[in-house]
């Protein structure tokens, strides 16, 4: 099932924005086979396997890229498909004589996709980095945080997944889409500088207007207006509210209680700092659970602030069926939804090389050559 069925995708095993790309694609239905090393047993993983949860709905074939044979079988997958996906630093595949030229001869269809940090060429383009400082070059980081304070890394969400991994998806969906009519493939060179930037075009108008400061927590998204930021309660959790328009403020006083208190206007910035502590204060005289009780599902524009176990036992996740337990583990469900060929999660990650010879065999290796693979030490 998925939108996908029936795309043919190789993945070259490796961390971070291509595993999530990989992700989701498969989630919507296409065949990703991802090749791993055969020395790369599970051992540099901290955690069990099983808990990768970029890794799942794909096989896995171990292969021995720096044996001719390796690389041989490794192109005889390329020529059948219809995607690559490789998040190596520039050149790396070309030395392992699978770069985009190579494949492109083999098969001209193929979409070939590439995931950076910093992008093929530019004086960064083979540094080392991560996702806190592609973030931090394309301006993103620095709007993150109080006034005042560090600027936070949002976790890997921005640079790894928003800027790379699911731009790298969109560009491989997009090729796939032409080469459907042209016939001929491309590469797709997607990279995490570029897509982060992508991502904060809306925020470039803004500071061109004059509308975005260039200090940390004094503009409108950032924390730095009362009726938008999170306040913490009585039991020390917290809780957020997002009521920007006039309507929605309205019933935010309300539902605090406060509509009929003397209070600064709604953009009064003079008066902002005794309206933060006002509300500070109602917030604080309820638990966040009772704040529930009287906000959630109201115009006031509120939410709990929320765990990642708390989130699959909210009533609103439940009735969406937003997770799914596979093999004991809990995986939230692939998105958006389709009507007619909706995705699903078809398996957990896979052990490195799980699937070899039989992934081998459904791509067209015959058991003889199968066997001399293993002869060779090619495959594990």
């Amino acid at each position: 099932m998925g939108p996908l069925k029936g795309f043919k995708i190789v993945e070259f095993a490796g961390i971070g924005p291509g595993p999530f790309c990989a992700m989701l694609l498969a989630d919507m239905g296409a065949e990703v086979v991802r090749i791993d090393r055969t020395a790369a047993v599970e051992l540099g993983l901290k955690r069990n396997p099983k808990y990768e949860l970029n890794r799942r709905n794909r096989r896995s074939v171990g292969l021995d890229l720096k044996l001719k044979d390796g690389v041989d079988a490794a192109m005889r997958l390329i020529k059948g498909a219809d995607a690559l996906i490789e998040g190596f630093r520039p050149d790396v595949m070309e030395r392992l004589g699978l770069g985009p030229d190579v494949c492109l001869a083999a098969n001209p269809k193929l979409v070939y996709g590439r995931m950076t940090g910093w992008g093929q060429e530019g004086p960064l383009a083979h540094a080392a980095g991560h996702d806190i400082n592609y973030i931090a070059l394309a301006g993103a980081l620095h709007y993150i945080g109080r006034k005042g304070q560090p600027p936070s890394p949002p976790l890997s969400l921005v640079g790894d997944h928003g800027g790379g991994g699911m731009y790298l998806a969109f560009g491989i969906v997009c090729a796939l889409l032409e080469a459907s009519r042209s016939r001929r493939g491309q590469v797709v060179d997607a990279a995490i500088i570029d897509g982060v930037t992508s991502l904060v075009t809306p925020m470039h108008g803004r500071h061109d207007a004059g509308d975005l400061g260039r200090v940390r927590g004094e503009n409108a998204s950032d924390g730095s207006r009362p009726w938008y930021t999170a306040y913490e309660t009585q039991d020390g959790k917290w809780v957020s509210v997002g009521a920007i328009e006039g309507r929605f403020y309205a019933e935010l006083l309300r539902k605090l209680g406060l509509e009929k208190e003397n209070l600064p206007e709604q953009h009064d910035e003079a008066g902002w700092p005794r309206l933060r502590r006002r509300f500070a204060e109602v917030f604080g005289q309820k638990t966040r659970d009772e704040w529930v009780a009287v906000m959630e599902g109201s115009d006031a524009c509120f939410a709990p602030v929320l765990n990642l176990g708390e989130v699959r036992d909210h009533p609103h996740v439940r009735a969406r069926a937003m997770f799914k337990e596979v093999d004991g583990v809990t995986h939230p469900m692939p998105s958006p939804r389709f009507s007619r060929t909706a995705p699903e999660i078809q398996s957990g990650p896979a052990l490195t090389g799980a699937h070899t010879e039989a992934v081998l065999a459904d791509w067209g290796f015959s058991a003889d050559e199968i066997a001399a693979l293993k002869t060779s030490g090619a495959i594990g």
